[in-house]
């Protein structure tokens, strides 16, 4: 079964309560099977706009990285992300 991922680009605009929705986030997405195997760190953008901060967090399938993005309790954390930054999120089903 192929692996689902949930993809986030961000550029973060208040750190201090980001912090919150990092600190609230981890433990609800890893306690849905998820893995986190981008956080941040130096990246590059050669073609096209991006955000600055890349997360990629890797779940057992597609179905899983879609329930983990919409579970009420990662929903209610995720309003933290929307207002202290501009973020893109993607749901991708890996091969």
């Amino acid at each position: 079964m192929p692996k689902g991922y949930i993809i986030g680009h961000i550029t973060v605009h208040d750190p201090e309560a980001y912090q919150e929705y990092v600190d609230r986030d981890t433990p609800i997405l890893e306690g849905m099977g998820g893995r986190f195997i981008v956080r941040g760190g130096a990246s590059e953008t050669p073609e096209g706009r991006c955000e600055d901060r890349h997360v990629v967090i890797e779940f057992p399938s597609y179905e899983a990285a879609r329930a983990a993005y919409n579970d009420p309790a990662y929903q209610q954390v995720a309003e933290i992300r929307k207002r202290t930054a501009t973020s893109v999120i993607t749901l991708v089903e890996g091969t």
